[in-house]
């Protein structure tokens, strides 16, 4: 559904007088995405970014509700921003997840009654007309719908990075992991069309950017909602003046292979249940498609993901690891793993070791189970001690990083394809970049370098990073 936001940015930008604001984003890559598009909306209507919160006329928090310590920093960063509502009169907003969690919005207005807009992610789009009535009316507003929503085509993006951008390519999840609050807060599976991203796309193109990140909850299951609802997913479109039908996502890695100035594909999350051959081939075929997948595990016991709701078995996620190197001798593996889920015996522990060890992940991003209300495994009696997922959580790190040393060992002495991404953090005199399969590696070079894509020498490795040359 497009949408035009002008019709209320304009109506902002003759009302306000302090034009600054700030965006404090606290979630996944989706999430971030959400926050350019509100800034996006906010630089439409005539504000300005800062990272000062003290000069801001308009604070945005965009939250995120999949793990507890992300409401700890809400909370924490409200009560910092409390003296600028008192002594300037900041618009206090919160949008995102969270929102979508009446415990949470209860709180709010009980302990926070300062904050002046609350919204969802179904609601983005109205964020532009919601901020000028508040300033019009000086009211304060709640804009939480609890249906799904739509895809909303057209709301302006102001990105962060100038060489690498995120494209959503569906909203929602249909799966219902017994951990996962998002199929409840994001609703269920909607995809976009398929043009629409493509067009999204060769604009970046056009725009100098190098490499795009597909997203999505399951990106493997887009437009598979459509096709179960009986609907027509044969969509006729043209890419770079040549026309195809893109019909699943298999279809839509290989348009989007085809867009002149892309350099790299990369795409989160898929589902391993879902991951067909299809997609394997696509992988495989498309060279600008990054041979780096993530595949998220969050366990290594059968058992585990069974009360996970996960439908694959230890077994099953093995075998297609194996056949994708199969079919891809090159691909490499990231992936999610939850430690301490309810019910987790040490032996449904040593079996995530075991697929940890097997498949040699160039990335684990590891996370201690946190309840989250509303979800199945909350309300599951047999929830493991704090004091045992501390332990379990330290002893996956450490496995973790013995692999992370033995990996970086095979880059050495080889030519690595590095997209430049900027200056050094630790180093002004270093140029930074990453490899495809998303290895840092830093090197002298000229700044003109910058956005483009060079062949680079890894001379050695250091546990985070590599050293390379030109």
């Amino acid at each position: 559904m497009q949408v035009d936001t002008k019709k209320w940015t304009k109506k902002i930008n003759e009302l306000i007088n302090n034009n600054k604001y700030i965006v404090y984003t606290m979630g996944c890559q989706l999430n971030e995405n959400d926050s350019e598009k509100i800034s996006g909306m906010l630089e439409e209507s005539g504000y300005i970014r800062t990272n000062n919160p003290e000069e801001a006329a308009v604070i945005v928090f965009n939250t995120c509700c999949v793990r507890e310590n992300a409401e700890d920093r809400l909370f924490g960063k409200l009560g910092e921003v409390k003296k600028c509502k008192d002594e300037n009169g900041t618009i206090i907003a919160i949008g995102g997840c969270m929102m979508q969690e009446k415990n949470m919005v209860d709180k709010l207005k009980r302990s926070y009654p300062f904050v002046d807009l609350i919204f969802g992610p179904h609601t983005l789009e109205k964020f532009p007309e919601n901020l000028y009535n508040i300033l019009k009316e000086h009211k304060k507003i709640d804009d939480i719908l609890d249906i799904d929503g739509y895809i909303y085509e057209g709301i302006p993006v102001v990105r962060d990075d100038k060489y690498k951008a995120s494209v959503p390519i569906m909203n929602g999840c249909n799966n219902f992991c017994a951990f996962c609050i998002v199929p409840y807060v994001r609703g269920r599976e909607r995809s976009r069309n398929p043009q629409d991203i493509i067009n999204e796309i060769q604009e970046l193109a056009n725009n100098g950017y190098k490499e795009i990140t597909l997203l999505g909850q399951n990106v493997n299951s887009y437009l598979v909602s459509q096709k179960q609802k009986g609907e027509d997913v044969n969509y006729k479109i043209t890419v770079q003046n040549e026309d195809m039908i893109v019909n699943s996502f298999a279809t839509l890695l290989r348009a989007i292979n085809k867009i002149e100035g892309i350099e790299r594909i990369r795409f989160i999350s898929p589902h391993p249940k879902d991951f067909t051959d299809d997609v394997i081939e696509a992988i495989k075929d498309c060279e600008k498609v990054c041979k780096l997948i993530h595949l998220p595990l969050q366990s290594g016991s059968t058992e585990i993901l069974r009360v996970m709701n996960r439908k694959y078995t230890k077994e099953q996620y093995l075998n297609l690891v194996d056949k994708i190197r199969g079919k891809i001798p090159e691909a490499t593996f990231t992936t999610d793993i939850i430690v301490g889920f309810p019910g987790e015996t040490e032996q449904d522990f040593e079996d995530t070791l075991d697929v940890v060890k097997r498949v040699k992940f160039e990335q684990v991003f590891m996370f201690i189970y946190s309840r989250r209300v509303g979800t199945v495994a909350d309300k599951m009696e047999n929830q493991v001690d704090e004091e045992i997922k501390h332990i379990r959580f330290e002893k996956l790190k450490r496995l973790y990083a013995e692999l992370v040393e033995e990996s970086n060992k095979k880059y050495v002495n080889t030519v690595q394809r590095v997209l430049v991404e900027g200056v050094s953090k630790t180093n002004d005199k270093m140029l930074t970049g990453r490899t495809e399969s998303n290895k840092v590696v830093n090197f002298e070079g000229s700044k003109e370098l910058i956005g483009t894509m060079q062949d680079v020498e890894v001379i050695s490795e250091h546990m985070w990073y590599l050293k390379g040359k030109l």
